[in-house]
């Protein structure tokens, strides 16, 4: 298997942590919950709303990366006449939250869960988030649960959401997987998730839809010392992501037919966007023929290898504009997500992202064919503006916690020659934005 870290730099984790202190400080991250939240954290632990349905039978497992306890899905797989059974189960966040709670207040001022090197700050108290609400092996939770059937070509063809008590039999890592799966020791379910992956993404390409194998550049924690990363995704992410889109695409469908919902919409990037993109693959040196399109060039692109994973970084260019669409009495004109190729909503992570909990509300009633609960439907109308200053916010965290690292790591650098990559330009020619190979920097330069 390839080695997943592209290429890293140490720097002083003492001072960086004072420097993600003064992050949180000057961004107002919180640092811990009212103490009124967290007593109501503790009375929804102990006073949970369960369903009767019992399927503790499905043999589910989680797949996340290692030490995460804010466990949204568990997933099983089985093949069915005719095709696959896909079993999703999404932690039913709900069960615990009451509308109008100090709990329910909090998390919608929040908005989503935000990630620095050195913590995380949660949507919910830890108690909620990585306790009772988190689908942890070996305990029953309260789940809302997704049944998925799809026909031998792995298309879509029955949708139902219901809740249901559920029980993860173990917790995987995604290295573990990948593992099991590539020298054959992988279990039945398991080694469905690979088949049934490969048979969403060629569902993909056939639609137009993309997802960027995109090199996450990191800062992570080891003995005291931060280091500024490259991780290239494992293909078990990949298809494990396909089951999270497939989930919400069927989400979408539901709430389009019912005419009631919030979607996840992206327009087709414009024509200038794409221009620009190809002189960026050209200075790349990255072949991309003229009859090609953005999609079916993505897929020639290999993350590990660094001017791959510079033109994957600015593929998500593209990307930008992406938000959310709610709608009742009628379908919103712009019902498609460009990258999804499709309708899409974001269902499979409630106890990261607020809006979660209102669209899997919706999703119940649909398909139980009984009316959206009153909070969630009167909710639905303010939900995109609070999700897009939440993803804001925690995109200035992430960028000024980045920033940080990088000027820690050329600190005692001043005056060598580093070699990269200018991936940007500015329209009048005066300064862009360039990629280093070698320490894994990107930054800003001035000048002609």
């Amino acid at each position: 298997m390839p080695h997943r870290f592209l290429r890293y730099q140490a720097a002083d984790g003492q001072r960086l942590r004072h420097g993600f202190d003064l992050v949180r400080a000057q961004l107002s991250v919180p640092t811990d919950f009212p103490a009124e939240v967290l007593a109501d954290a503790e009375t929804a632990v102990r006073e949970p709303t369960l369903p009767d349905l019992d399927r503790t039978d499905i043999a589910f497992v989680t797949i996340d990366p290692p030490g995460s306890m804010d466990l949204d899905q568990a997933l099983h797989i089985a093949r069915r006449p005719g095709g696959y059974r896909v079993h999703y189960a999404i932690a039913d966040v709900a069960a615990f939250v009451r509308p109008g709670s100090p709990l329910d207040v909090e998390a919608n001022a929040r908005g989503m869960t935000l990630y620095l090197p050195d913590a995380r700050t949660p949507l919910y108290p830890q108690s909620l988030g990585e306790g009772a609400a988190s689908l942890l092996p070996g305990v029953t939770r309260p789940a809302l649960l997704w049944t998925l059937d799809l026909d031998r070509s792995g298309e879509g063809v029955g949708i139902d959401v219901r809740r249901a008590l559920v029980r993860s039999r173990a917790q995987l890592s995604y290295e573990q997987v990948q593992r099991a799966l590539d020298t054959d020791t992988a279990e039945g379910p398991l080694e469905l998730l690979r088949e049934v992956g490969r048979l969403r993404e060629q569902r993909e390409a056939e639609r137009g839809g993309i997802s960027l194998p995109l090199p996450e550049q990191d800062v992570v924690e080891t003995s005291g010392s931060f280091q500024l990363v490259f991780r290239a995704p494992l293909p078990v992410e990949g298809w494990n992501a396909q089951i999270s889109l497939l989930t919400g695409m069927a989400a979408a469908e539901l709430m389009l037919y019912g005419e009631i919902g919030l979607l996840r919409t992206l327009p087709a990037a414009p024509e200038h966007a794409i221009k620009r993109l190809r002189r960026v693959a050209r200075a790349l040196q990255i072949d991309w023929p003229p009859e090609d399109s953005y999609a079916e060039m993505i897929r020639t692109l290999d993350p590990r290898l660094p001017r791959h994973a510079a033109m994957l970084n600015e593929c998500t260019s593209l990307l930008r504009g992406a938000g959310y669409t709610a709608f009742a009495g009628g379908v919103p004109e712009l019902a498609t997500h460009a990258a999804v190729a499709s309708e899409y909503a974001h269902v499979t992570a409630p106890l990261r992202r607020l809006a979660d909990r209102y669209t899997g509300e919706v999703c119940l009633a649909l398909c139980a064919g009984t009316a959206v609960p009153d909070w969630a439907r009167v909710t639905l109308p303010v939900l995109p503006e609070r999700m897009h200053q939440a993803d804001a916010h925690a995109s200035r965290v992430e960028a000024a916690c980045v920033d940080l690292v990088e000027a820690a790591v050329l600190a005692d650098r001043v005056g060598e020659r580093f070699s990269g990559v200018v991936v940007d330009v500015k329209e009048r020619g005066e300064g862009g934005v360039v990629q280093l190979t070698e320490p894994a920097v990107r930054g800003r330069v001035e000048g002609r």
